[in-house]
């Protein structure tokens, strides 16, 4: 049985504010004057109608949403009638998504939208969090939680662990933050938090965003501790255009005779299925053509497009993975963690020991692959209506692991609860580092080391709403 449900967030809200890649165009006719003069832009009525034909025909939640129904209407005269109540296609696909489901996306770029999940964005390169002052139920201040390299953030040498509670010499709250932090260029004011108190210090930094793309792989080492060789990867999303790079980085770990893996998914919101396999496998490798997980789809796509995702020994193009044959992994989750970081953990875990070490992970098991207004049931972009540039990302189906558990919504439980202290974040791949530092311990048999407990509550925001994503 399905647990109850947080309450369905205001997604179409959320994506105009933090996904900064997106250019907005005051028309569709005038982003596309440009390539055609005879151009006709789509009603929104025809807009709506590829809506709903994409989810009913794929959308996991359909059987929730009566209007969805192969029987909902008589004819299509009917249906377009139906369509064109609606003022918008945001409005309508709000009304026919499930309040169960806070994943599905709709994009009226698809330009944007394929570079989103291709990893290029509009960013400074600072990746943050924001958390509530601990004495006020309004005011935020900012922490830095990694920093892209070659970035504007990098430049200005802003690293881990630096705290902000101003943006343009206004002060940060729970309802000025997204417009303070959305332009392309902003100043933020440097303070300090001592676990009590926040204190500014004088000092400031402008950024400014630009197209960058992500490499996942953010950091990889190799630690040598009490006679182990641990292999620590840092890795923040599941993007299919590095996925030999995350090949070469197990190479070295093999070269390297590494005997245990620390994987911190912590801030990784999921991505590429296929890389999510990939990565499972070269952690493993004795379990070739097993089961790594299953899909259920809705009940009229089930027969026919549901199928397994096994244990692979190689990529697609032939390439051999290498695979470090462990029957042990750590891994150090975050709220942040979702989606295909999620299917990794419950995929090895009916095979191998997963200690996860960190807090509760987000609970999607839901995957979604882009529909663009094409006929069904391929719904391509080389097929999509002119018209306009409208795209979708409907969840199509969940996933269970080889024993068949799925559904958990309230996240997957660490072994060893452990939230980051914003005050104490520490280098990442250092043996300091306290969240990696639990895992060395655990390793090694070392002492423990004294957790930092938190004080303040985090405002979870999504900083690119890409960040919650398993497609294929």
């Amino acid at each position: 049985m399905m647990k109850s449900h947080k309450p369905k967030p205001q997604r179409h809200k959320l994506w105009a504010i933090m996904l900064s890649v997106c250019l907005s165009c005051g028309l569709l006719q005038s982003c596309f004057e440009d390539q055609d003069d005879n151009f006709v832009a789509a009603s929104t009525t025809e807009i709506n109608d590829f809506i709903w034909r994409g989810l009913n025909f794929f959308y996991l939640y359909k059987e929730d949403i009566p209007n969805l129904q192969n029987n909902a209407f008589a004819d299509q005269g009917e249906r377009l009638a139906y369509l064109s109540e609606f003022n918008s296609p945001e409005e309508c696909f709000a009304a026919l998504t499930s309040n169960q489901d806070y994943f599905s996306y709709l994009e009226d770029d698809y330009f944007d939208l394929e570079n989103a999940l291709a990893g290029v964005r509009l960013t400074n390169g600072m990746m943050y969090g924001l958390v509530y002052y601990p004495n006020d139920a309004s005011r935020l201040f900012g922490y830095v939680r990694y920093v892209l390299p070659n970035s504007s953030a990098s430049d200005a040498q802003v690293t881990r662990g630096m705290i902000f509670n101003a943006v343009d010499g206004i002060a940060l709250t729970d309802a000025n933050y997204a417009d303070l932090l959305n332009p392309d260029a902003y100043t933020l004011s440097w303070a300090t938090y001592d676990g009590t108190t926040i204190s500014n210090t004088g000092q400031s930094t402008t950024l400014v965003k630009a197209q960058l793309t992500e490499n996942p792989i953010h950091l990889s080492t190799v630690l040598e501790t009490n006679g182990q060789k641990i292999g620590y990867l840092m890795y923040n999303a599941f993007t299919n255009e590095f996925d030999q790079s995350l090949n070469n980085t197990f190479g070295e770990f093999l070269a390297q005779g590494v005997d245990e893996l620390v994987l911190d998914l912590r801030y990784n919101g999921g991505g590429s299925v296929k890389t999510a396999t990939y990565l499972a496998s070269m952690i493993t490798g004795q379990f070739t053509g097993q089961v790594f997980y299953n899909e259920q789809w809705n009940s009229d796509r089930q027969e026919v497009y549901a199928s397994p995702g096994l244990f692979v020994d190689d990529m697609d193009n032939g390439t051999a993975l290498n695979s470090l044959n462990l029957n042990r992994v750590y891994i150090l989750t975050s709220e942040r963690s979702a989606s295909a970081s999620e299917l990794v953990i419950n995929g090895l875990q009916p095979y191998i020991d997963v200690v996860q070490i960190g807090t509760a992970t987000r609970g999607k098991f839901q995957a979604s692959f882009l529909l663009y207004d094409a006929p069904a049931p391929s719904f391509s972009r080389s097929l999509a209506n002119t018209g306009h540039r409208y795209a979708m990302l409907p969840l199509v189906f969940k996933t269970l692991n080889a024993a068949g558990y799925t559904d958990y919504i309230d996240g997957l439980a660490p072994t060893i609860t452990l939230s980051e202290a914003f005050d104490n974040l520490g280098l990442l791949g250092t043996i300091s580092e306290p969240l990696l530092a639990v895992a060395i311990a655990e390793i090694t048999g070392l002492p423990m080391p004294t957790p930092r407990a938190r004080d303040t509550q985090e405002l979870v925001i999504e900083q690119y709403p890409w960040q919650s994503i398993m497609y294929r």
